[in-house]
Order: structure tokens, then sequence, then C-alpha cells
């Protein structure tokens, strides 16, 4: 048994029964400045990564490191608040390991947001942008290894972005009155930011904004079978585009300003499913 195997997510399903008797059927993702989603959540339980089986200490600033379980719009949901990324040194096998066991909990559907920088002259910093597809351009995916009891080997990613949840998002975000742009975002690996020349070099392969996480977790979510919904908040321009350096600092304050939009416009969403 790998690490982060089937088996494994089952083991770290049952700390989190153990804990919560919530049965989720849709997973969340909190990406950087975006973890106030959380407090939104009724009878919300959190559940350290610490207490998890396979679950390493969150280390980034702006991830809690915390499993929540409860109900959001009247939907039971768990949410991951904080993250894995390749760039510390983790696999993308665990990068990707929170989505089989919100599987394994029986989630159906994953939400998944990020803080990307926007490569497309179309985005401003504050834009939130529906992800239409996506670029893996990190060097790794989370399938690579043994193949395991059940899986498939060549999972299909021709829609690997829901289309029907999608056409929710945007219905939802026009009812609210909240602009929601549309583009592909390119993962790379991180975690030093892009230069300005790898910036023009990812407009012209078709990206729009571009971070260090969401396709792991994606590639596993379908091949874990669930359905795809991913938001960007773009919290920065890309190198060149702007005068001035780019600083993390700076990208969580502008997620914690967008977070009260992506709020409601994320539980909106969900009662609409």
């Amino acid at each position: 048994m790998s690490d982060y195997s089937t088996q494994a997510a089952e083991k770290a399903a049952a700390a989190i029964r153990g804990r919560s008797d919530v049965q989720p059927t849709i997973g969340i993702i909190l990406g950087s400045g975006l973890g106030g989603l959380s407090k939104k959540i009724d009878g919300a339980v959190r559940i350290p990564f610490r207490d998890i089986p396979g679950f390493p200490e969150v280390t980034i600033v702006g991830h809690e490191g915390a499993v929540i379980t409860g109900t959001l719009g009247g939907r039971p949901v768990v949410a991951l608040s904080g993250r894995f990324h390749v760039y510390e040194g983790h696999s993308a096998a665990l990068a990707a390991f929170p989505v089989r066991v919100f599987r394994a909990l029986g989630a159906q559907d994953l939400f998944v947001s990020n803080a990307a920088g926007g490569i497309s002259p179309k985005l401003a910093v504050g834009d939130l942008m529906m992800i239409s597809d996506h670029l893996n351009l990190m060097g790794t995916n989370p399938l690579i290894g043994a193949l395991e009891k059940g899986d498939t080997r060549f999972p299909d990613m021709t829609d690997a972005y829901d289309p029907r949840l999608r056409r929710i998002l945007r219905t939802t975000a026009e009812n609210l009155g909240i602009v929601l742009r549309e583009g592909v975002y390119a993962a790379v690996l991180g975690p030093s930011y892009e230069t300005p020349a790898e910036v023009k070099m990812l407009r012209m392969l078709g990206a729009d904004a571009v971070g260090m996480s969401t396709v792991p977790e994606a590639i596993a979510a379908r091949h874990q079978g669930m359905r795809i919904l991913g938001i960007s908040c773009i919290t920065n321009l890309g190198a060149g585009m702007v005068d001035g350096p780019i600083d993390h600092g700076s990208v969580m304050e502008t997620g914690a300003r967008v977070a009260e939009v992506f709020k409601e416009l994320l539980k909106r969403t969900i009662v609409r499913i």
C-alpha cells in the first residue's frame, strides 16, 4: 500500500468520521486568503491536520491547516482550510491526497479555489475567474506510480471542469451582480514567482492565470469520478505587467478583500446544485 492509496484515504476518512457525523456530498478546497469561507459553515467541526493520518502540518502563511465538516447552504460539506503544495517538497500524490479522502467520505463534487496571478489583459487584481480548463506545467502528476485495484490508468480530462457546474456558477454570479471572468489556469511548480519572460510564454500557451496548486487535485478528482468547479482569485498581475515586485503579503491582502464576494458566490452556488 502506498502512503496515499485508496486504503490510506479510507483510514484518514475513518479518523474524520470519528470526530464528525456529517456525510458530505461536496468537498471544498480553500486557497490562500480564502479560508474565511470556513466561518460560514454551520455546525462546523474543525479537525487539525495533525489528527488525520497521512496529513502533514501546514507550512504556508494564510493556510489554517484543518479539515472542517458541517453544512453550507443546507448541504453537507467537508472543507480543506489549507493545502499541500509540491513546492514544499511534497509529492503530487500527497498534494492530491485530501481529494481521495473527500471521495472516501462520500463527496461527489469538488469546489477548488486558489490565489492566482493574472496573465490575460482582460483580468484585473481582485477579479474572480472561473476555471474553464488547465495547463499542467508542474512536471509531475498525482497518478504516477503503481495502479491500484479499481483505478483507471488513463482518466479522460476533456471536461475536467464540469460544464453543468460552471453554468450554475455563471448564472449565480449574474443573479448576484458579480462580475465573473473565465479562463485557463496554468499550474507551475513554484515557489518563485514567474519571470516576465515566463509570463509571456504562458500567455502564448493560452493561459489566462497562473498559480502553484489545484491541478494535482483536479486530476485526482477526475480520476475518482468527481465533478469539479474551480475558481481563481486574481491577487496580482504577472511579472512585467505592472511596475514593482510581487510579494505574498499583497496576495493575502487581495484574497481577504475579495473573500466576502467569494463566500457569497460559493454559498449561493452550492444551494443551487
